[in-house]
């Protein structure tokens, strides 16, 4: 099957996690964040602006490519199924490696993977039976609220110009629409478990 445009940026967007991942571990070189923020180290900057970059240029994909496909009439199975599973595994591998440099707190990340892999179950589910599930549009607007929270501690200055308290307020928000994307999923899809999709 030929791939249309919207599900190549989808693919294009998988493909620069890793190199998203990398440049933050080299970041790091098992130092936490704070102390190398504390220290201006200029190989942390240097690192942390190219991580962001990528971060943001795969995040614009995820914006384009569901912009192009309901624009034109592309939207593909394939893109229902692909476009979500890509955000899940760049807005994860942010939050985890955040985690790891004690930049995050890791209950929020549990809850927010928590919810991924219960979303993932109900789409295995729904795909025995035959169905695709889009996202949501509160699915989309917790994507937007953590990939902003992402960008926000990838980037070396951010945090301390923004503050504690803004911070904060943004996680708490994220942590929100992670929740409540998960009570509207559920609430939506529930005959996918009961009913087994009928």
């Amino acid at each position: 099957m030929k791939m249309n445009l919207p599900n190549k940026l989808t693919l294009l967007r998988v493909f620069m996690i890793p190199f998203f991942v990398l440049f933050m571990i080299l970041s790091l070189d098992g130092h936490l964040a704070s102390e190398l923020r504390a220290s201006a180290d200029g190989r942390f900057i240097s690192y942390r602006i190219i991580a962001c970059i990528i971060f943001c240029a795969a995040s614009f994909t995820d914006f384009l490519d569901g912009y192009i496909a309901r624009s034109r009439g592309l939207v593909t199975d394939l893109g229902k199924f692909m476009d979500p599973l890509a955000d899940k595994l760049l807005v994860c591998s942010a939050l985890i490696l955040l985690t790891a440099e004690g930049s995050l707190s890791c209950i929020v990340v549990i809850i927010i993977i928590a919810r991924e892999f219960i979303i993932s179950g109900f789409r295995l589910v729904a795909a025995d039976n035959g169905i695709v599930i889009a996202a949501s549009w509160w699915g989309k607007f917790k994507t937007v609220s953590q990939m902003l929270l992402c960008i926000i501690l990838i980037l070396p200055t951010m945090p301390v110009i923004l503050g504690s308290t803004v911070v904060g307020v943004l996680t708490a928000a994220a942590l929100l629409l992670t929740v409540i994307s998960l009570v509207d999923y559920m609430k939506k899809n529930i005959k996918v478990i009961t009913e087994g999709g009928m």
